[in-house]
């Protein structure tokens, strides 16, 4: 798989964009999953609130989900070993964000792999965020290659393949988290009250 001729195109681009587009998107590379992070956060006290215990259950599932991709994703790197491209391709333009270190392998993106996960972890949570999750996801993978990091297929890879995996996910463990979610509920432990909300508990 090779999509250098691609990669140049896109980091050409880059290079002939206004400096704003340039700080923007560097900006975004490097703290746009913050963002799936506050998200992770709204969904899960919204789900405190909700009677059904399934809607707990997605709540922590999104960013065990998202976790869990992450691994995966770190543990592919380390058996294809593919070299950045910002070393690898010949004339191509210099990269906007450092080149990280040798060692620190180019496929997957982990970056659009974490995106891709909780995109999809947060959209079967709560399904309007998928037009929100699913733009902020693709971005993180465009900005990728921008900025000069990765190769377009370490991306697509990347943000497909946390996608899926996230699905599989939480679809294989929202039934038994469900019933744990219901449990804590009717636990009598403060701490396990105080995490899981209320929800039906204070309903007859």
């Amino acid at each position: 798989m090779d999509s250098s001729d691609l990669y140049r195109d896109i980091t050409d681009s880059a290079h002939s964009a206004p400096g704003w587009v340039q700080s923007a998107f560097e900006v975004w590379t490097e703290y746009g999953l913050l963002i799936f992070g506050v998200l992770f956060i709204s969904v899960w006290w919204r789900a405190r609130g909700q009677r059904n215990p399934q809607a707990m259950a997605l709540a922590v599932l999104a960013p065990l989900a998202t976790a869990v991709a992450y691994v995966v994703s770190e543990s592919v790197k380390l058996v294809v070993t593919e070299e950045r491209p910002c070393r690898a391709v010949a004339r191509a333009a210099a990269s906007l964000a450092e080149c990280p270190a040798p060692g620190d392998w180019s496929f997957p993106s982990n970056h659009s792999a974490i995106a891709g996960a909780a995109a999809v972890a947060l959209a079967l949570a709560l399904r309007r965020l998928v037009l929100l999750t699913v733009p902020m996801a693709l971005l993180m993978a465009y900005s990728r290659v921008f900025v000069g990091v990765h190769y377009p297929h370490d991306v697509a890879v990347g943000v497909v393949g946390g996608g899926i995996f996230a699905a599989v996910f939480v679809l294989a463990l929202t039934g038994p988290i469900s019933r744990i979610a219901a449990a804590m509920r009717t636990s009598g432990n403060p701490a396990a009250l105080w995490f899981t909300g209320p929800g039906s508990a204070r309903r007859p």
